[in-house]
């Protein structure tokens, strides 16, 4: 990704309204050419306070006040750098794009996460994005249980034009879901998009549910589902990860979609979730629009986030 990129540019903009966690008055840290002595319990109380979790943010801190007792940090401009290389160590193993492989199809892609985290809207812009990628996509309308559900996933198949199987409110998820891959086996489609139900990771029987769908769906491929995509919602901070670790536990995720990182000052949830998980983050949402879902890239994050 450039660093002129429309992409870093939304980004910045996103996470420094004038109140960034890390980079704010960086400046004040430093007593002449010295830092100060209690500028390191600062930086810890900011990374805590912008919810990046006792993990990572031991493990900035060590590195960083390591770097000090060396003397390799004596102005603001050393220290950007050095929070800037750690940033991307810590982020660089889970920015990992999801790569569709073209000898599975379909590929079957199951997205889960709680309701009002941008689950529907992370569906369609993916949709979108495959689409203009030259693959064929259908969309499953697992997500039964909420009433507006089905329509708004119909509505986001309209806007990214990809056909989308659903059998109204009330009706079995795992038979929707399994309609769905063998619609698009006989139609030779390359991708299989499946809503499920917005869930709270407390509720058991709904958890189980997901489960059930999996098993479900290994009857067309027992490699299946190929991809578990977890959408979660940067604002709402440790919460977010509480949820990653539950629903990881109850049917395995193998990938991170964060939204609404342009609804917060903080973004340090992504380095929560890097550190505790180390699951592969496959985008970031950065807005409403279509086009507002890019793949996740560490040193662009840690850009954006140490030089606004």
């Amino acid at each position: 990704m450039s660093e002129n990129s429309g992409f870093l540019t939304k980004l910045r903009a996103g996470l420094n309204k004038g109140d960034s966690f890390l980079t704010r008055d960086l400046g004040t840290l430093f007593s002449g050419d010295k830092l100060r002595d209690d500028a390191i319990e600062e930086l810890e109380s900011r990374l805590l306070m912008a919810d990046a979790g006792i993990e990572a943010t031991t493990w900035l801190i060590e590195r960083l006040q390591s770097e000090v007792n060396a003397g390799r940090v004596k102005n603001e401009k050393q220290l950007r750098a050095v929070l800037k290389k750690f940033l991307v160590e810590l982020l660089s193993p889970v920015s990992k794009p999801l790569v569709i492989p073209p000898f599975i199809k379909p590929y079957i892609l199951f997205v889960a996460g709680v309701n009002g985290v941008g689950k529907t809207t992370t569906i369609g812009k993916l949709a979108s994005r495959l689409k203009k990628e030259g693959k064929t996509v259908l969309l499953a309308a697992g997500d039964t249980f909420r009433a507006a559900a089905v329509q708004q996933l119909t509505t986001w198949a309209e806007r990214a034009d990809v056909p989308i199987l659903s059998q109204g409110e009330g009706a079995d998820s795992a038979s929707v879901i399994f309609d769905a891959v063998q619609s698009a086996k006989s139609r030779g489609i390359d991708v299989v998009i499946a809503d499920t139900a917005g869930r709270l990771h407390t509720q058991a029987h709904l958890m189980e549910e997901l489960r059930k769908i999996k098993r479900v769906v290994q009857k067309h491929d027992p490699y299946a589902p190929h991809e578990v995509l977890m959408v979660v919602d940067a604002t709402t901070g440790g919460n977010a990860l509480t949820q990653a670790l539950q629903f990881h536990e109850a049917i395995g995720l193998t990938g991170i979609a964060i939204t609404k990182l342009d609804g917060t000052a903080k973004g340090g949830i992504l380095l929560a979730i890097a550190r505790r998980m180390a699951l592969p983050v496959r985008f970031v949402g950065l807005g409403e629009g279509v086009e507002d879902l890019e793949p996740f890239d560490a040193e662009a994050y840690a850009e954006a986030l140490i030089n606004p």
